[in-house]
């Protein structure tokens, strides 16, 4: 007999069932006792009917039911209120973002006092009002409950008068050179204050270390790194330089790097790029040409590169071996650099004088200078000397050095020989750190003075000769903190303070009164004040030399095929480990692995293969007599032969966020002679366990759908319209568009109709709209193990695809799921789509989800219950559902857990609850404070003047918001220009009519 199937009748009943309440036990166990939730019987009442309805997000009913339980709260009455703040009126402060790593001028939001949100600065003729995802995210590290709260003597707390004191009397008492260690420094005002101070001893030393230097390629060029300029390059040749992602001056090179990148019918040309490297990075995934090699191959390519291109030019050639493996990619480079003399630009990270000498003697050849380098604007954002500290290390060890001061360094976390540094430590007299928290070399010192963070303070900058800028406070200190400048000024018992010491260092610049309040307003102005400018650079290689250390180093092809490469790099989110406690940058998807809250070993699919080692599998890299544990990640891209593995990760005294997150890779940096190299030998193998690696997407291509489009120059050329593909459906009146389908009844637009136009010529993957809009909607951190869930909170996320070299003929879809060996990637933004025919509104049962009279998908969330079908319903799968009550459960926010933390939440933007449904909303917020301030003034917003959050911060410009029934908007012309050129809509046959549309890329390829 068959067995009758009985269904739940009510939300009573099915609380009431064992069932139930083991999963929500589970999920909730703050809910159910466990005995409950196993189905045995208890005295105490099952889950009450209030909680049941917050379990399953009935957000209206969770919240009406549980007012009665939340504290009362008194208000206090704004009764002396500083006269610039207006409650609910933002006020804005130009500053400057520079924590040693990149140049990044900014403009801070600031509400009732409190900074909210940091947008670029369109003043700055480097960086035009661009951002990077480490500038977008530093709001957050001000309000890091890790931060010291005030100075610290021997491990204890202490008072300031007492901290000054006895740092006054030691130092007076001080035997032995006393140094100063810091990061680069490219404060005029800075390096006077710090000349100030070392004046006062017999022997005093200022070194300058980065953790991931650019040692060689200052040596290589008079003691700076020269002034690029990627705007006028026709030509552009890579060896392992992610100048888009990480490399000296991010910013400021994607906006020069675009310049010649986007197409037009009107422009339809484009610089050429080609990227030799081993890892494939942000910038290989851009190139229109990428060579995977070996990282003992780098110098035997730029010496193969510079014998043709002094062939061409009539220099002296020198003796290298060959790269077989990249003869025919070589070739065609030099061909188009010797093509393009005068508008050709070749660029290496490399740490190796040799490699850094030869790409000099290439870029000379090719009149570079003058062109696509500036001499007279040389980079000061890269001033480390991989030689002189290795000499402190030294110095230290044999007891050479009386006193050390930490200023924005931390050798024992980041330097290859961090244990010499412990026991240098022990034989110094005195040991002063100016970090902001007890960090691993802070936590040896015997005082630490914490330092301000860059939006609590006075700052001046200069990063290339020429231009300046400055910083303020945004925010009065919220710990008992000082700024570093003002500690030492202390010590050398100096009465004035930094202002006015900036202030001096202006005055040739500026002649103060209205003058200086124009340039504390603007952020930046022109002019030098040579403090950066190199004492006594290192003489330069000959290219003899440099010929004979590649030689010697054997640092060409050859040997045995199978030897394992280590490449160690930086990750375009956590930098060299500087910026590992900020949550939303660890939660930020990798631009190529796509990868989160981890590092990992990345390695090729063809060495993985042969090594019999699969996705997660934990292995140990051992070199130089040290060995690190990760997961394995399968990459695309990876040469072979090679493996691949972040700095940055593996802290242990950062913060919540970032301890034991990861292993730290420097120990495995090779020391050659007076250079750290990032590259090593290695040994792998399993250890027989696996750790998932949280990534946002697993899935590599699009298996021949029309969801991304792209075309090559030379079609585009032949026929702007041509590169674009169009869906069309078969009728009895022949192929019609889906838009000429419908059962909908269209919107009419009578007053505004918002729209977004993407361009993925432009787009390069850097994520940093991704963490803007995080920052602008209050979107939560929710941790690792939600991501492996698949629950990330993004609102807007870019997805990155691989070709392959699989078709529908040769294998159908199982094989074309699988990326080429050495893909060509593109980069698409997605978001809400914004859907005029929504299929999200449809199913929604409450409403939710609907449309405004302005063209956006609106998200009701008092109205939401949970039932997710919008979701089901979404073809693009952007809308995002809220688990648990993220915003407020220490298991997820980290840094946000407290009422410190919740200061960075945007107050125009709703904190969503548990149970709601949430979505890119076009930052609503923003196009209504728009349209009120144009209604205030009797007219129409002007385009321009209201921005989503991801396309102001954009540094290529690839996103364009607007309004279309705007004819003289730049979206309107965008797409009156590109109708039936290169505008496209994702899953068009499904007739949603979004308002999103995108560009085709648009690839210069042979």
């Amino acid at each position: 007999m068959q067995e009758t199937i009985k269904y739940w009748r009510g939300v009573e009943e099915l609380n009431n069932t064992p069932e139930f309440q083991k999963h929500a036990h589970n999920e909730f166990p703050e809910f159910l006792p466990v005995s409950e939730a196993n189905g045995e019987e208890s005295s105490s009442t099952v889950a009450p009917r209030r909680d049941f309805l917050k379990l399953l997000g009935f957000g209206v009913a969770a919240a009406t039911l549980a007012s009665c339980e939340s504290p009362v709260r008194k208000a206090i009455p704004y009764l002396n209120k500083p006269e610039e703040v207006e409650p609910g009126i933002p006020n804005w402060y130009a500053s400057t973002y520079f924590m040693g790593d990149f140049y990044n001028p900014v403009l801070v939001k600031t509400r009732e006092g409190r900074p909210i949100k940091v947008e670029g600065n369109n003043l700055s003729p480097l960086t035009q009002g661009g951002t990077h995802a480490r500038s977008q995210a530093s709001l957050l590290s001000l309000y890091d409950n890790n931060r010291l709260k005030g100075p610290v003597a021997k491990g204890k707390e202490t008072t300031w008068q007492n901290v000054d004191q006895e740092i006054r009397t030691r130092l007076t008492g001080v035997t032995g050179r006393v140094v100063l260690l810091s990061n680069t420094i490219i404060s005029p005002s800075t390096k006077a204050v710090i000349r100030e101070f070392g004046a006062q001893f017999p022997a005093f030393e200022h070194v300058t270390y980065d953790a991931n230097s650019a040692s060689a390629l200052l040596r290589a060029n008079g003691g700076v790194v020269p002034g690029y300029d990627f705007s006028k390059a026709r030509v552009i040749v890579s060896i392992g330089a992610d100048f888009l992602g990480t490399w000296i001056s991010p910013v400021e090179y994607s906006k020069q790097y675009i310049v010649n990148r986007k197409v037009t019918a009107d422009k339809p040309t484009m610089s050429r790029h080609f990227q030799f490297e081993t890892f494939l990075s942000m910038t290989g995934a851009n190139a229109d040409v990428r060579v995977p090699v070996k990282p003992s191959e780098y110098g035997a390519v730029v010496a193969a590169l510079y014998n043709r291109i002094a062939g061409g030019t009539g220099g002296q050639t020198i003796q290298a071996p060959a790269v077989a493996s990249a003869t025919k990619q070589i070739d065609a480079a030099a061909r188009e650099l010797l093509a393009n003399r005068g508008g050709a630009l070749v660029v290496s990270d490399s740490n190796d004088p040799a490699v850094q000498t030869l790409v000099t003697a290439i870029n000379t050849s090719l009149g570079a200078n003058g062109t696509t380098i500036n001499p007279a604007a040389p980079s000061y954002v890269r001033q480390g000397d991989d030689a002189r500290v290795l000499r402190l290390i030294n110095d230290m060890n044999r007891g050479a050095v009386g006193a050390v001061i930490f200023y924005g360094t931390n050798p024992v976390y980041d330097h290859p020989l961090s244990q010499q540094v412990v026991s240098g430590l022990k034989k110094v007299g005195v040991k002063i750190s100016f970090s902001d928290r007890v960090d691993e070399t802070a936590s040896l010192v015997d005082y630490i003075c914490p330092d301000n963070h860059y939006l609590e303070s006075w700052n001046d900058f200069e990063p290339k000769r020429g231009f300046l800028s400055l910083a303020q406070p945004t925010i009065t200190t919220i710990f008992n903190t000082r700024q570093a400048q003002d500690s030492l000024l202390k010590w050398t018992g100096s009465t004035s303070d930094y202002y006015s010491i900036i202030q001096r260092t202006w005055s040739g610049i500026v002649a103060g009164g209205t003058a200086w309040d124009k340039v504390a307003h603007d952020g930046v102005a022109l002019g030098t004040t040579g403090a950066n400018d190199p004492v006594s650079p290192a003489a330069p290689m000959t290219l003899a030399a440099a010929a004979v250390a590649l030689n010697k180093a054997g640092r060409a092809a050859g040997g045995n095929n199978n030897t394992l490469e280590l490449e160690i790099y930086e990750k375009v989110a956590i930098g060299a480990g500087q910026h590992s406690n900020n949550p939303w940058l660890q939660e930020m998807s990798d631009p190529t692995t796509k990868a989160t809250w981890d590092n990992y070993v990345a390695i090729s699919p063809a060495t993985a293969k042969r090594l019999e080692i699969e996705q997660n599998d934990v292995v140990r890299v051992t070199a130089r007599g040290k060995s690190i544990e990760l997961p394995a990640l399968v990459q695309p891209g990876q040469a072979p032969n090679t493996i691949a593995i972040a700095i940055g990760y593996g802290r242990t005294h950062a913060g919540q966020a970032a301890n034991n997150v990861g292993a730290n890779v420097y120990p495995l940096v090779t020391v050659a002679g007076d250079s750290l190299q990032f590259s090593n030998t290695v040994t792998l193998e399993k250890v027989g366990a696996d750790k998932p690696i949280a990534q946002t997407q697993t899935h590599h291509t699009v298996m021949g759908r029309i969801v991304v489009q792209e075309n090559t120059l030379k079609e585009y050329q032949k026929d702007p319209k041509s590169v674009t593909e169009y869906v069309r459906i078969a009728t009895p009146d022949g192929p019609q568009a889906p838009q000429k389908i419908s059962l909908w009844q269209d919107y009419e637009y009578k007053n505004h109709h918002w729209g977004m136009v993407i361009d993925l010529n432009s787009c390069i993957g850097c994520g940093t709209c991704t963490i803007s809009c995080q920052v602008e909607n209050n979107v939560p951190v929710v941790g690792k193990q939600e991501v492996l869930n698949r629950r990330e909170m993004h609102w807007l996320r870019i997805d990155r695809y691989y070709s392959s070299d699989a078709t529908r003929e040769d294998g159908g879809f199982e094989k074309m799921e699988n990326p080429s060996e050495n893909p060509s990637v593109i980069f698409q933004p997605m978001l809400c789509q914004h859907c005029n025919h929504a299929p999200c509104e449809t199913v929604c049962p409450v409403a939710a989800t609907m449309h405004s009279t302005e063209g956006i998908n609106q998200m009701v969330y008092n109205r939401c219950v949970g039932t997710r079908y919008c979701a089901n319903n979404c073809p693009y799968k952007v809308r995002r559902f809220n688990w648990f009550n993220y915003a407020n459960n220490e298991k997820f926010d980290y840094q946000m857990n407290n009422d410190l933390g919740k200061m960075v939440l945007n107050p125009d933007v709703t904190v969503r609850s548990r149970g709601v449904m949430e979505k890119c909303t076009f930052c609503v917020q923003r196009i209504q404070y728009g349209k009120l301030e144009a209604k205030k003034e009797g007219r129409r917003p002007v385009d321009g003047e209201i921005v989503t959050a991801c396309a102001q911060a954009c540094p290529t410009n690839a996103i364009i918001f607007g309004d279309m029934l705007d004819p003289n908007s730049q979206v309107s012309q965008i797409l009156n220009r590109e109708k039936g050129e290169r505008a496209f809509h994702v899953l068009e046959e499904l007739n949603t009519q979004p308002n999103v549309t995108y560009l085709t890329k648009i690839r210069n390829q042979a």
